[in-house]
């Protein structure tokens, strides 16, 4: 039976219905096309996932083959766009499986709310293709697991989850000067994310699903729910079944960092959760817009605040990190990396040499450049499944801890299960819609 054949008798039929089929990852090369062009197909083409595709397409040797979207004037605008900046005119799916179906695909963008994230990737390598997928890499601790498992599995594909800041100049640098001893002895990091956006848009009725939006492909696993505008496009993050809030929408990206800095590789023991929303105003959400969080590490602590609703914070950012060493203290965001020397007052000299460097900028580009340039080598990529579960996890667990009321919560991960609260294990596995079935690895 040949790829397409074998392809559409299983990927697109008892995957799509939600069966559990794993493809051999040796099934199919893994390889680029023969001429070293890269064809991917972008799923969920909205807002970051067609900049991760455009991002793709400025590297030299990518084509853009398809675009996948369940809202049609999404995917025709964005169609429109792809053929005027890159003269390119991918075919247009609005079900993801006949794009999964293609075999001259070599790697799918994954640009979806997070509810979709584990079906697609895991079905996404069943199909012999490489995966750049969105963070926070799956909206509940098993799927993060299950993608970690399926991409062990299928080894030989490249799957890279999109906390790009790994891939930036100033995280890079900064892991240099923490880990090559600049800052002394890392004592304590603190974490803050203001932003706007966290207390969600104001409440309206809900309405007709509006022309050309296949809703029900949107709500996917999904528990059914009537159509509301503040629950989609843009804002679904807000609502426990599609997101985590502004706690994995920045947290991953935050806390991952942090997590490099101290080579931490397993998930939080114990988080000490303070969560409630505190906007004045009424709001269109579920998730928390206020979250204080303490996790306590061997040798160091991390501290997490966040405050919906604002966009200030210490050293002038609206959101950043402080490593605080004994030779000095280090202040990272995406703009800038600044390192501010303790005083010795016998030495009458500073602890260690100042740093500044204020010209950064998104690192997007790198990391998919990095996606790239290990498909084609076969190397890791920046931010495997694995390094993307552990900053997952360290975002999941609070938000179940404030979700239950528990202001700490013990988490056992030989066993994969709380040990302090039956409610909180209640929120590790996701209850997927039928047809839709949770993979198993």
């Amino acid at each position: 039976m040949d790829r397409r054949k074998f392809i559409r008798r299983t990927s697109l039929t008892s995957a799509g219905l939600g069966l559990n089929v794993i493809i051999p990852s040796g099934a199919w090369s893994a390889g680029v096309s023969p001429n070293d062009t890269l064809n991917v197909g972008l799923i969920g083409c909205r807002n970051m996932g067609f900049g991760i595709l455009e991002h793709h397409l400025s590297n030299p040797g990518v084509n853009c083959v398809a675009l996948c979207d369940i809202d049609e004037t999404v995917l025709n605008n964005r169609a429109s766009d792809v053929k005027k900046k890159y003269n390119q005119a991918p075919q247009l799916y609005k079900d993801f499986r006949k794009l999964l179906e293609r075999k001259d695909i070599d790697a799918v963008i994954v640009g979806t709310p997070d509810h979709w994230h584990c079906l697609l990737t895991v079905f996404a390598l069943q199909s012999g293709k490489h995966v750049y997928v969105e963070k926070p890499m799956a909206n509940t601790i098993t799927e993060c697991a299950i993608m970690a498992k399926a991409a062990d599995y299928h080894n030989k594909l490249i799957v890279q989850v999109g906390q790009q800041q790994r891939s930036g100049f100033i995280f890079r640098k900064a892991m240099e000067l923490i880990k090559g001893g600049t800052i002394g002895k890392l004592r304590r990091i603190n974490i803050w994310a203001n932003f706007e956006y966290g207390v969600g848009q104001r409440i309206v009725p809900d309405e007709p699903v509006p022309e050309g939006v296949d809703f029900d492909m949107w709500l996917g696993p999904a528990p059914q729910r009537t159509f509301n505008r503040t629950r989609f496009h843009g804002s679904w993050r807000h609502f426990w079944d599609y997101g985590g809030g502004l706690m994995s929408d920045w947290g991953v990206h935050l806390l991952d960092i942090a997590l490099w800095a101290g080579d931490i590789k397993e998930p939080p023991e114990k988080v000490l959760v303070y969560g409630a929303n505190t906007f004045p105003e009424p709001r269109s959400r579920e998730t928390f817009d206020s979250m204080t969080i303490i996790y306590p590490k061997d040798s160091f602590v991390i501290n997490w605040d966040m405050t919906g609703g604002i966009a200030r914070g210490p050293y002038d950012s609206s959101y950043g990190l402080v490593f605080i060493g004994d030779y000095g203290t280090l202040v990272a965001d995406r703009s800038k990396l600044i390192l501010y020397p303790e005083w010795d007052g016998q030495a009458k000299k500073t602890k260690t040499d100042e740093y500044r460097f204020t010209e950064g900028r998104e690192s997007h580009g790198e990391h998919v450049k990095n996606f790239i340039d290990c498909i084609r080598s076969g190397n890791k990529p920046a931010c495997p499944p694995e390094t993307a579960r552990i900053a997952a996890l360290h975002v999941h667990i609070p938000n179940i801890a404030a979700r239950c009321g528990e202001s700490v919560l013990l988490w056992d991960n030989a066993n994969n299960r709380f040990t302090n609260s039956a409610r909180a294990n209640e929120f590790i596995t996701p209850t997927y819609r039928s047809p839709w079935k949770l993979p198993e690895y």
